[in-house]
């Protein structure tokens, strides 16, 4: 891996938190069975176990915003730590668990652990990589997640076999062994950055007008995105397909993603101004959104997905390299941290929302009214970038004047 600026090699913390969080991700399979352990292991009913994951996504909002207020105040690294051993316990006390209620504690616990450690990671880029390659870092780091995405699926399917308990000991064993290589490999925390964030933030990330943009367009592009998660198999089974050739469509995008990586190293396109990715990436996703809308074989589902995975492609690195520097010093975590809850309110809203479209509108309907939102995105959102980005400069003019005030 090599950086575009004068083909020097990417930091090693970074080569190796890349790895860390693929070995992590390689083992994060169980939490699509909770609900499945919950109703066969503990007798409750579908409905008590849709509780119980609801309140799971829910707590993980406030685990984020926990993580960015770590990360800036104890450290990068000290943070993914303390947020990757809290979900081994969470997990392996969901393992243990002989009764529904000390399982369902532990579900609350692992949502309240669970995204710790994303800001940390994020921030940790943020601070070592130049601004003009965090783009395509960001996307390195989406890639390896994905692949080992597929390789987690089919961990699964072998260990789901013994006992569902086991998804949860191996997952557990994974942010052990995450939490570990961190600690011994990646550089220790500063403590002269930890004492100079006390001071650092000056700027509220709730009262920032242009990470409040970057929210809203997350938290509606999360909605659409995670329909794909949720939707996309019972989408293909109305169509008459098998609802597993998902997997499938997984594997191509985190392929397509992969595949993609060195276009991202063009010059073209890494010096693309930000308003114009964002709405050459919604676009994407919106035509690839439209082909599944009008697919009705696996070749055409497969054609709308590599569509839309490089609609991804330009979108996911280039979000958190923009929040990131929208950042004041010393406050990357935090703002890596807001931003990242637009997953945590998307993964509340997309299941409603999902389920009532395909209920009421079938698979055209839900998948037109996806495409649609993605249009609404392209067409805004690059406006609302423009718009916040004139208010921050002239904030900053403002305060420049005012300091040079007697």
């Amino acid at each position: 891996m090599r950086s575009a600026q004068g083909g020097k090699h990417l930091p090693r913390a970074v080569r190796l938190l890349i790895v860390a969080r693929a070995v992590n991700r390689l083992g994060a399979f169980s939490l699509p069975f909770l609900t499945v352990l919950i109703t066969t292991s503990f007798g409750a009913s579908t409905v008590v176990a849709g509780y119980i994951s609801a309140a799971f996504g829910l707590a993980t909002i406030p685990s984020r915003l926990v993580g960015g207020r770590l990360a800036d105040r104890i450290g990068r690294r000290r943070t993914i730590v303390v947020g990757l051993t809290a979900c081994a316990v969470a997990q392996l006390g969901i393992a243990s668990s002989n009764e529904l209620v000390p399982a369902a504690c532990f579900a609350v616990l692992m949502g309240l652990a669970f995204e710790i450690y994303e800001p940390p990671s994020q921030a940790m880029i943020a601070d070592v990589v130049a601004p003009g390659e965090q783009v395509r870092v960001y996307g390195l780091l989406n890639a390896a997640l994905a692949v080992a995405g597929m390789g987690a699926g089919l961990l699964a399917a072998g260990l789901g076999r013994w006992d569902l308990r086991w998804l949860f000991v191996v997952d557990a064993l994974t942010c052990l062994l995450c939490a570990l290589t961190v600690h011994l490999v990646l550089p220790a925390d500063r403590p002269s950055a930890a004492a100079a964030t006390e001071q650092a933030v000056t700027v509220a990330p709730w009262r920032d007008r242009s990470l409040l943009v970057m929210l809203a367009a997350g938290t509606l592009f999360a909605v659409v995105y995670l329909q794909i998660m949720i939707a996309l198999p019972l989408s293909l089974e109305l169509r008459g397909l098998q609802p597993a050739d998902a997997g499938l469509l997984f594997t191509t995008s985190a392929l397509t993603i992969t595949a993609g990586q060195p276009l991202l190293r063009l010059k073209r396109l890494a010096t693309l101004p930000a308003p114009a990715a964002f709405a050459g990436g919604y676009l994407l996703l919106a035509l690839g959104l439209a082909g599944y809308a009008l697919a009705h074989g696996l070749v055409a589902y497969i054609a709308a997905t590599i569509v839309w995975s490089v609609g991804d492609l330009l979108l996911v690195g280039r979000a958190y390299a923009l929040v990131a520097g929208m950042a004041p010093a010393g406050g990357k975590g935090r703002y890596l941290a807001v931003y990242g809850t637009s997953w945590g309110i998307g993964g509340i809203v997309a299941p409603l929302i999902g389920t009532q479209l395909l209920e009421h509108a079938g698979t055209l309907g839900l998948w037109c009214a996806m495409s649609f939102a993605c249009l609404i995105l392209a067409a805004l959102h690059p406006a609302w970038i423009r718009t916040a980005d004139d208010g921050r400069e002239r904030d900053a003019t403002l305060a420049r004047d005012q300091a040079a005030c007697p």
